[in-house]
Parts: structure tokens; sequence; C-alpha cells
């Protein structure tokens, strides 16, 4: 166990060590988006030896511990009550943990900390701040980002959990309580998790007392991404070495007896090794916001556009996929108690017309893809313009929840420089490596724009499209410098864009207002802006009162 697999062979060493104790370990906290490698995880998660139960956030209290079944109740005149999930015990796949609020997460943590359940949590979250909540995550013991996994490296994985932990004594334990300390990790939890994975990776391996690769391979898949760089202590030791050390004299049995503080060291560096680049950021940003007490806000409940606004109850039957509003069902059928014969041992008469189904009102998030012409003398200024736009905007998404993502096409493509995205920072790091200059492959660029609304649309999220171009397009999709071709195939991609129901605004940045672009506005069924001086508050003032408006 010197070397740790990465990858996809991490998460076959993860489900491996989880498998054999899911209750002591509490869960995995997997990241990855939609794609081909997400769903050869949810089929390997399915074909798992043990049982998996699927759950998601919008889940209901009476789902996961039980209630009255009015259906049955109204069949029979009887009271009776269905079980929820919580009854056995499981291991449940959360599915977008990242939308979980914390009232869901807390009565998921409820039963985890009974240890009668076990999560998996598939994480699909858009940038480093969508995250599942701190509570959650605190109790599972495995991290994997399988993000930079692609198809190519999927292969079979060989998981078997069967296996006898071995023994670990108390120096080792201590060693790693040290190294969870240096590393900034506040609480015991993961240290007992470690503890547990380094008895099963040696099991695994036919030991029967833990070794120091063990220890190192444990802190590594259980520390690793709960340490912060800034909080660990330099692991190279900057004393004067002692000079007893160097005299030949000394006991030879001494001179060969382990110092726990090399060990102490080895388990740092190990778990700053497994800790992934792209998630210093933000651990560290969510270990301050810990050790502060600031809390996740009720804003995090809009994060995302999985969930409803409730709205009145209404009359309705009962069906698959719809859910009973108990308290408005109870007010329909009191004042018919005494008109009703109820039946013998019963309290409650209820009847179909009594009936109150749960009506919510969903909101997507929305993503402002921004199709910025590049091309041409005047480049320059009008990308900073678009610049200081994007910027603008995307300080404004916060309060909304709102994505931008940019687009920028010049010479003979289209390429995407902001996925979706609400990090300021990310934004104005790809905003300032932009170019200019070139042809302008218009039809490439509106291509490209609407493949992303459609992901966008894949995704749950609502695209919105802004257009900034002179019009003056003269490269075809095949990057030919045709510009009767360019212009016949650019209002063939707004009529696509159009079809795709994609709400979208054309702004005219050339000195006179362009005839082309009023003709391709018509055609993508888009709102026309000529703007001949725009700059960054004009364009965001413009984009934000239209959007508001339709909205």
């Amino acid at each position: 166990m010197t070397d740790l697999p990465t990858g996809w062979d991490r998460l076959g060493l993860v489900l491996d060590c989880f498998l054999s104790d899911p209750q002591g370990l509490g869960g995995i906290w997997l990241r990855l988006r939609h794609g081909p490698v997400r769903e050869a995880v949810q089929n390997l998660l399915a074909d798992l030896p043990r049982k998996i139960c699927p759950i998601h956030p919008n889940l209901e209290d009476r789902a996961l511990f039980g209630g009255p079944d009015l259906a049955a109740m109204l069949a029979d005149g009887q009271t009776r009550t269905t079980p929820g999930l919580a009854a056995k015990s499981s291991m449940f796949v959360l599915n977008r943990a990242e939308c979980a609020t914390p009232r869901f997460a807390a009565r998921l943590t409820q039963m985890m900390d009974q240890r009668t359940h076990s999560i998996i949590a598939l994480d699909e979250g858009c940038d480093g701040d969508d995250t599942p909540p701190t509570a959650l995550t605190e109790r599972m013991a495995f991290f994997v980002d399988l993000n930079p996994v692609s198809l190519r490296d999927l292969h079979p994985l060989l998981i078997s959990p069967d296996c006898k932990p071995a023994e670990i004594d108390d120096q080792q334990v201590q060693a790693l309580v040290q190294t969870a300390a240096e590393l900034g990790v506040s609480s015991l939890r993961p240290v007992t998790f470690a503890v547990r994975a380094a008895r099963i990776l040696a099991g695994r391996d036919g030991r029967r007392q833990v070794t120091d690769a063990d220890l190192r391979a444990a802190a590594a898949l259980v520390l690793g991404h709960r340490s912060l760089p800034e909080d660990a202590p330099d692991i190279q030791d900057s004393s004067p070495p002692d000079q007893n050390d160097t005299n030949p004299d000394n006991d030879p049995a001494e001179a060969q007896t382990p110092d726990p503080r090399d060990l102490e060291d080895q388990l740092v560096a190990a778990a700053q090794t497994a800790l992934p680049p792209d998630l210093l950021a933000q651990l560290a940003a969510g270990h301050r916001q810990r050790k502060t007490g600031a809390s996740q806000g009720s804003g995090d409940r809009l994060r995302h556009n999985r969930r409803g606004r409730p709205k009145p109850s209404r009359p309705g039957r009962l069906s698959a996929g719809k859910q009973i509003d108990i308290p408005a069902t109870l007010r329909a059928a009191a004042p018919w108690q005494k008109l009703r014969q109820r039946p013998a041992h019963t309290h409650l008469a209820l009847r179909s017309s009594d009936l109150r189904i749960k009506s919510f009102e969903n909101r997507s998030d929305r993503l402002l893809i921004f199709a910025v012409d590049a091309s041409g003398s005047s480049a320059m200024a009008r990308l900073n313009e678009a610049k200081g736009a994007v910027e603008i905007l995307l300080a404004q998404a916060y309060a909304r929840r709102d994505h931008v993502a940019l687009v920028a096409f010049r010479k003979d493509r289209a390429d995407l420089l902001l996925p979706p995205t609400r990090s300021l920072l990310q934004a104005r790091k790809r905003l300032s490596a932009l170019p200019g200059g070139g042809g302008t492959p218009l039809a490439s660029g509106l291509h490209r724009a609407l493949i992303e609304a459609q992901q966008a649309q894949h995704h749950g999220l609502t695209p919105s499209l802004i257009l900034l171009t002179d019009g003056r397009a003269n490269v075809a999709l095949d990057g030919a410098g045709d510009r009767q071709a360019a212009q016949q195939q650019s209002n063939s991609m707004a009529t696509a864009i159009a079809n795709a129901r994609l709400s979208a605004i054309v702004i005219d940045t050339a000195r006179r207002q362009s005839p082309h672009l009023q003709e391709l506005a018509h055609h993508m069924q888009a709102t026309y802006l000529p703007l001949q001086l725009a700059d960054a508050a004009g364009i965001s003032t413009a984009v934000g009162g239209i959007l508001d408006a339709s909205g």
C-alpha cells in the first residue's frame, strides 16, 4: 500500500474499504458532473453486493420516516401507517447532494450518528461554491473527485469487501491524532474514520497488524481532502541534529528506535499529497467559515433549480407522483364530520373530495451566455467593455444566484473562455486573457453558444443569450472566408436558437446600426439593442432591464 491509485482505481479502493464497514465509515462524497462517467458510476453502484436505496434532496419526512397512509384509510376506514425508508438499515445514494438543505442534511446526520445508515453522496456542483452541507460531508470518511476521469479511463473494478480488520496499537492511533491536528482537522470523527480505514486496508492485504504504509494510505484517503496547506506545519525538521545521533559509541538498539515524530511527518506528507490542487481555495474558505461560526445562510435553499416554492393546495385525485397535503385535507374534511356516518371504531370520515394535493412552482437558475465578437481592429475596445459588463452582471448574480458564461469568436472558430460560473475571481482571470483580432466567424459563435445553452437546459438551468457584435460576418462554419455563406449560416443558426426557445438579446456595437444584425435578431426572435457608444455600465443596465422584464 505504498502508492495509492488515482482516478477510477481510487474509487474502487474507496468502495472496497467502505463496503467492509459502511456504518462505521459513514459514507463517500463523490464529485462528478453529468456524462458517461456518471452513468458508469451509477451502474457500478447498482451492481454493488450491498443493496442501495436512491434518495433525493426533495424527499419529505413522511417518505423518509413514514406516516399515515391516507389511501388505505379511505379504503377501509381504519388508521393505517406506512413505514419510511429509514425503517430498515440502508445504504442511501443521495443524488444532487449539493442541493440538500441544512434541514434535510440534519435529518440524514441523525441516522448516520445512530450507525444505522450510510450515504454515498453524488455532487454535481457547477463550481467550488456548490457543495453538500458541511454537517453531511464531515460524517463521510472518503472524498473522490471524478471530474478529471475520462471515458477511456474506465475499466471493470474488482471489489471484494469481505475482510477481517487488522489490529492497531495505541502509538499508531496517537500518530493519526497528531497528524489530524497538524493538518487543521478540528474534529475527532475523521480520526476514527482513519483508524477504521487503516485496519481495513491492512486486513484486505492479509496482514494482522497495521503497518506504517497502511497509516499513510488511511491518512491520504480520509484526511487528505480535509487538510489545509496554511494550517499544516513545515514537515521538514528545521532543528539542528542531535550530536548524539552521530556518535558511534551510542547504543545501536537506541539508534534504530523509530522516532514517532517521523511517522507523523510521513502521514502529514501523505495527506497533503492526496489533496486535489483545485480544492485548496474551496476547502480553505470552508474551514475559515466554520472557524468564524458563519452559517450558510438562507440563500442556499435557492442554490439550484430542483426545488419549488409551495403554492396553495388544490383538490385532486391520488395518483403516482402526487403528494397529499395532510393538514389541508383534514381542514377540508373537518366541517363535514357531524353529517357523515363514520364506520365503527373510527374517529375520522374522509371522502375523495376532501383530498388536497400539494402544488409547487419551480423557478430555475438563469445562465447568462455572453457571445462576444473578438474580431476586427476595434475588438480590444469592444472586449474591454464586454469584460466590464460581465463583471458587473456577475457581481449582481450573487444576489440572484445567476450563472455567467463567456463565448468569444474570432479568426475561424469560437471558444468557450468562461464555463458557467458564479465565481467573480475565476471570471476576472479568464477575461483578462481574452485575445482579439482576425475574422468574424459569427455562425461559429452562435453555434457554440447554442451548444452551451442546450447543455445548461440539460442541467436544469434557464439559459439566456446575449450577443455582442457589429454583424460583419465573413467566416463560414468550415473556416472559409465567404461573406455571403457566413451571413446565411448565421441566419440559419439564429433560426435554430429561436426554435430552441431561448431568450436572446442582440447588442449592436457598430458605429451605425447594422441592417444585417436587425435581420439576425429577427431570425433569432431576439431583442435588438443598438449601442453605438456601448460601455460596461450601459450594457449591464440594458441587459439587466430586459432580463428582469422577461423573467
